[in-house]
């Protein structure tokens, strides 16, 4: 959940480092630091600040440390309150080892006990600040290897951490286990990040550090190595990464900026698809024949991916008439595993690195089932370390709240739905065609509806919903997912509550809340059946004189008869429905937040790719 950043080369460190970190904020935004080891004394130095990356950016104005290597990080708080103190990097008692770290430290707690009775003093609440003083502790006795590989198998936990000190003043330590790491290889420079997005445009020469190795990284070269001490070979690969550095383009937030981005990232997304249609299952690890075999599906993820999944079910079950599974990541984990028979299981992840999902991946493959990842990541850790993977083609989000990523994921479940059913002989080829246009279709009609309720929504609408501190959701078949993240997104960039509900268990209990000063937000769906339903849990809301806000689409003339007010969407493929109100929606909850003058961008509390549990 962290940035972590690192540099060793010719060149002065910190200017690399705070670009870096000004990349890998989206990781966390608590605080930030930077330390290094002064160009002229050698010795280490330290800046930190609580809040934002501008915050360092104007402490490192005041006290402008450099040198030749050096280390960041922007933290998202997982242990010990947001403070400066609690900032990274952490040092050990003679403030000459310094340490910055993604990730969490189960143990933490018996390594502090266990040091403080040796002596050793400690300034802050982190579990990462046992790591510094295990440094200073060990590499006392031993070697730089062996000291690392000591220390790393003490620690339990998923983590990534860098480690410069005065007694290895000539690296960078880059430790593994879990959390993602990589080190991209320069000429006379070495950089060292927790995504490749930290050095995309200086190096194109990437190693991944495997799990469970460590590497100490010198201006010269890279040595690898395992948590026994034991090298390893050194294995790096070419990664065509690129860094767009525009800016929001006039757009007052990044989050408004991607909602206006996503029908050109559904054209992206299919037209990719579309490239690989003839190679598509040898690009999923799999054949044709094991297509034509599949009896089910099981879809994981976590957050906005575990809404796009739970979409994604009704496209598989509707179109490839067959059962599919969606599982909540940090559950799955610790519920008994069923390996099923013709079967894979596909884990949905916009960074592909989000740790609950890629601990489910890893679970499933230790079984000998056949994983398939769909990510906007192509160097994830999801990517290499599964059998197959599909990407969409959403570009940077860089907004904590996901928009793009959403529909982008519904535009690529979509397909391959469709692309699944062509290979089981169940559609025609005219038919994978026509569902290519319907996304197009929903692509436009996304856009379409936001332009049409713009200026009623910032003039009206927005501030007048503003004022309510308490939401209800509902949906139905289809909707209902969509009716989580849509309640999400309000949760996340307005700190209004809000709730979801199935609209039928409405009158199973919820129907207590409905008051005139809570909003329900029904969505509504085209399957003729499920609407007529949705009627009558309207009905049960005005019957109580509650507030109705609908989105419903062209003709469900009963349904806005009983709404206060309404968007009204042209009609798309049934099962595309949530994807066409998409850019609606984001749009008018991202309106409120901007009436309230929340931080859209950033939420609090909030950080973007979770590499934790």
């Amino acid at each position: 959940m962290c940035g972590v950043v690192g540099y060793v080369g010719t060149k002065l460190s910190r200017s690399f480092v705070m670009k870096g970190l000004s990349r890998l904020e989206y990781r966390g935004y608590d605080s930030a630091g930077f330390a290094c080891l002064d160009s002229v004394s050698n010795r280490l130095m330290c800046v930190k600040a609580k809040g934002q990356l501008v915050n360092l950016t104007n402490a490192l104005e005041e006290s402008p440390v450099d040198g030749h290597i050096g280390i960041g990080h922007t933290r998202w708080s997982t242990h010990g309150v947001v403070s400066h103190v609690n900032a990274h990097p952490h040092v050990d008692c003679t403030e000459t080892i310094s340490v910055v770290h993604n990730g969490i430290i189960e143990n933490h707690t018996q390594l502090r006990v266990q040091l403080e009775s040796e002596g050793h003093c400690f300034r802050s609440q982190t579990d990462t600040e046992v790591v510094a003083h295990l440094f200073e502790q060990i590499t006392k006795n031993s070697s730089l290897p062996e000291s690392i590989a000591a220390i790393a198998r003490q620690l339990e936990g998923a983590f990534a951490f860098s480690c410069i000190g005065e007694p290895f003043s000539d690296a960078v330590i880059a430790v593994r286990k879990g959390s993602p790491l990589c080190i991209g290889m320069g000429s006379q420079e070495m950089f060292v990040a927790s995504d490749v997005l930290a050095f995309a445009g200086m190096t194109d020469e990437v190693v991944y550090l495997p799990d469970e190795t460590f590497a100490i990284v010198r201006q010269s070269g890279v040595e690898l190595y395992d948590f026994n001490g034991n090298k390893r070979e050194l294995k790096s690969e070419r990664v065509q990464v690129s860094w767009s550095d525009d800016g929001k383009n006039g757009y007052e937030h990044f989050m408004l900026k991607e909602i206006f981005e996503q029908k050109n990232g559904i054209h992206a997304t299919l037209s990719y698809l579309k490239s690989i249609h003839d190679t598509v299952w040898q690009q999923m690890g799999m054949a044709a024949d094991d297509v034509k075999k599949l009896g089910a599906i099981s879809l994981i993820g976590a957050g906005t991916s575990w809404h796009a999944a739970r979409i994604g079910q009704f496209f598989i079950e509707e179109i490839c008439k067959m059962p599919a599974r969606v599982v909540l990541a940090s559950e799955f984990r610790y519920m008994p595993f069923f390996k099923e028979e013709r079967n894979f299981y596909l884990a949905i992840s916009q960074s592909g690195e989000t740790a609950d999902t890629l601990e489910c991946l890893r679970l499933v493959e230790r079984t000998g089932a056949h994983t398939v990842v769909l990510t906007n990541v192509p160097s994830s850790s999801m990517v290499r370390e599964s059998n197959g993977f599909l990407l969409t083609k959403a570009g940077q989000e860089i907004s904590v709240a996901s928009t793009k990523a959403f529909s982008t994921q519904l535009a690529a479940l979509f397909w391959l739905a469709n692309r699944i059913a062509l290979e089981k002989g169940m559609i025609t080829v005219d038919q994978m065609e026509r569902a290519c246009d319907h996304l197009l279709m929903s692509a436009e009609i996304l856009e379409n509806c936001i332009e049409k309720y713009r200026k009623s929504i910032v003039d009206q609408l927005a501030p007048y919903y503003a004022q309510f501190k308490k939401w209800i959701f509902l949906g139905r078949h289809i909707s209902y997912p969509f009716a989580l993240e849509a309640s999400l997104k309000l949760k996340e960039i307005s700190y209004a509550f809000a709730q979801c509900y199935p609209a039928g268990e409405l009158k199973h209990g919820p129907i207590a809340l409905v008051s005139d000063d809570t909003p329900i937000i029904i969505f509504s769906t085209l399957d003729p059946l499920i609407y007529q339903k949705l009627i009558s849990n309207a009905q049960e809301v005005k019957a109580r004189q509650g507030h109705l806000l609908i989105f419903a689409f062209e003709g469900q003339t009963e349904l806005l008869k009983l709404a206060d007010n309404a968007f009204i969407i042209p009609h798309v493929d049934p099962l595309l429905g949530p994807l066409a109100m998409t850019g609606l929606m984001q749009f008018f909850v991202y309106q409120i937040a901007n009436v309230l003058g929340c931080p859209i961008d950033k939420p609090r509390n909030l950080a973007k790719s979770v590499t934790v549990e």
